[in-house]
């Protein structure tokens, strides 16, 4: 149940965003494994300083699907999950600059001004199917590599991350 006082700042927020539906989500307390943390300049929080999500509340957010060829497939693959803005729309997100990290600590800055501009997906499913860690999930920022030419360049490849477990929002 979405309360009133979530609705209004996470709609707020998605004004600040430029998104233009707001949310349906409530940043509840995950009840599964938690699979994302988002800290640093975010305004709604459930676990102390960050905001934590498990799959079911991913899930929970409007889905968006898109294939695209990446470097790292030999054909076209079809990505599944929540908007990248729409996340950071659920945890009213300030900064500038997004740092991703990966299950094996690599980290990958992009600016937030990507999020805004393209559709980036924070894929949570791969041709349907809940990707393993194996085969870089359970989280993959993917960006619509096949929706805009000037996105298949290595400045944007480089900004893809997977097995995302953090995403820290910096100044």
């Amino acid at each position: 149940m979405i309360s009133r006082r979530h609705f209004m700042v996470a709609s707020a927020a998605s004004v600040a965003l430029g998104v233009a539906t707001p949310p349906v989500f409530a940043l509840d307390r995950p009840k599964g494994k938690v699979v994302l943390t988002v800290s640093g300049k975010i305004g709604i929080r459930n676990a102390g300083t960050a905001a934590e999500f498990d799959m079911d509340m991913l899930a929970a957010l409007p889905q968006h699907s898109f294939s695209t060829k990446t470097p790292w497939y030999p054909e076209a693959r079809k990505f599944t999950g929540p908007l990248l803005r729409e996340v950071l729309a659920a945890v009213d997100a300030q900064g500038k600059t997004l740092r991703a990290i990966a299950l094996n600590e690599y980290k990958v800055d992009l600016p937030l001004g990507d999020a805004l501009k393209f559709n980036l997906v924070l894929a949570r499913l791969m041709d349907d199917k809940p990707m393993p860690v194996r085969d870089k999930g359970p989280l993959f920022i993917i960006y619509p590599f096949d929706s805009d030419e000037t996105l298949r360049a290595e400045r944007y490849y480089s900004r893809a991350a997977w097995q995302v477990k953090t995403i820290d929002v910096l100044e």
